[in-house]
């Protein structure tokens, strides 16, 4: 398997073409012959579709400066073998588990990712190394656009998993399954086998079951194989270590939920949304400044376009006439400025109008627009700049320290130091 053949100069643009051996790696854009990869641009959305996609395992996550590592899965290469490839979001990135958005938080160590990624915007300011060398198991694109759980990319994509096959021995066992698309495929996916134990959850109506139950109630038998006439579902996917030394098993997937119906999935996917409103509320939504109209004495008109993925329940809290907070952030979504937390140097005013942008709003954005007066702009509110907002409605909390920068003028606010654990 080939991987990438050679970079071109930086251009002036700030854009990258990255030329492809013709045999690229696995994922969507990779098996193109001549696919472009290119630096996401200060106040524009990158387009889903160019960017540069593959599947790993999470095995490190930093969630207050929205970091981490995967482990990249490179097609036949043995899985256990590949060194963690860390990557950061953009600061517009969106993370999905469960089939709803999710902060890194929120996503068990070990579960197996989709990953939609691009060169870093400035590698000046990346929150992880730029790679130099790139290869299918650390790829280039290490700044994330899109990162989903594999429910929630089977969801977007219209696919679900067939299970052909269970065989049991003691409450674990093997599954044969296919991923095809949802409205049927043409026969020739290929059968995968992945293993289950006595810790997957299967998910039926209002019921998380396991393998016992199952057993108990005659669906599945306590020992040998059972054919599942292809039953279409969805998997929650995590690797574990397979086989002994001499006979190893090195890119068998294990599965940690199944959903037998969408009803089920929709239930954990509410669970998930809560979770996240609950974030939003004490954290603020992320947006960036599209203009600023500066007045006299320091007051300013400010249009801002706020990210995506947040629930629509949110966006109702914000409202003409109503008051605001906005604050400045860095790419890392960290607020800046202000010894005590977010509300203490955040420029304050009302709304003048809160719109929605024409057409679908590509991944990254809300495609809500909100115009704010204030009477004393702060320094962080700029055009291109980051910044978090909220509404008057929602309760001023305080912030875990680590995820506020102060006046941003240490290094060790953005990256902390080995300081910050104690001497023993």
């Amino acid at each position: 398997m080939a991987y990438r053949s050679s970079f071109l100069i930086l251009c002036s643009s700030l854009m990258l073409v990255c030329v492809f051996a013709a045999n690229e790696a696995p994922g969507t854009k990779n098996q193109e012959l001549a696919s472009v990869v290119f630096r996401p641009e200060a106040g524009k959305f990158p387009d889903l579709e160019k960017a540069h996609t593959y599947q790993g395992e999470l095995v490190f996550v930093d969630h207050a400066n929205r970091r981490g590592s995967i482990r990249v899965r490179a097609g036949s290469d043995v899985l256990y073998r590949n060194a963690p490839h860390p990557f950061a979001m953009l600061p517009y990135g969106v993370v999905r588990y469960h089939g709803a958005t999710a902060d890194l938080r929120d996503i068990p160590l070990g579960t197996m990712l989709h990953v939609s990624a691009f060169l870093p915007p400035d590698p000046k300011i990346s929150a992880v190394p730029i790679v130099q060398n790139p290869s299918v198991e650390h790829p280039a694109e290490n700044h994330v656009l899109l990162l989903e759980d594999e429910a929630s990319y089977c969801l977007r994509k219209s696919k679900v998993w067939k299970l052909k096959e269970v065989e049991l021995q003691k409450n674990h066992g093997m599954v044969i399954a296919t991923l095809e698309p949802k409205d049927g495929g043409d026969g020739t996916a290929a059968e995968q086998k992945m293993t289950i134990d006595t810790a997957t959850r299967i998910w039926r109506g209002r019921e998380c079951l396991g393998i016992a139950d199952l057993i108990a109630e005659g669906t599945w038998t306590a020992a040998g194989k059972k054919s599942l006439g292809g039953q279409a579902v969805r998997l929650g996917l995590t690797w574990l270590p397979a086989g002994t030394w001499e006979n190893r098993v090195e890119n068998q997937f294990h599965i940690t939920d199944i959903w037998l119906e969408d009803t089920a999935l929709q239930r954990s996917a509410q669970q998930q949304t809560g979770v996240h409103q609950a974030l939003i509320r004490t954290r603020w939504m992320a947006a960036w400044v599209d203009a600023v109209e500066y007045g006299k004495f320091g007051r300013a008109t400010v249009t801002a376009t706020l990210f995506g993925d947040y629930d629509a329940t949110l966006f109702a809290d914000l409202a003409a006439g109503s008051k605001m907070m906005m604050n400045g952030a860095e790419n890392t979504l960290k607020h800046a400025g202000g010894a005590y937390g977010p509300a203490h140097m955040a420029a304050k005013g009302s709304i003048l109008e809160v719109t929605r942008v024409p057409g679908v709003a590509p991944m990254g954005s809300s495609g809500v627009q909100v115009r704010f007066e204030t009477d004393l702009i702060i320094e962080g509110i700029r055009p291109g700049r980051v910044v978090h907002v909220r509404p008057s409605s929602w309760t001023n909390v305080a912030v875990p320290r680590e995820e506020y920068l102060g006046d941003g003028s240490k290094l060790e606010d953005r990256f902390p130091s080995p300081a910050i654990f104690p001497k023993y």
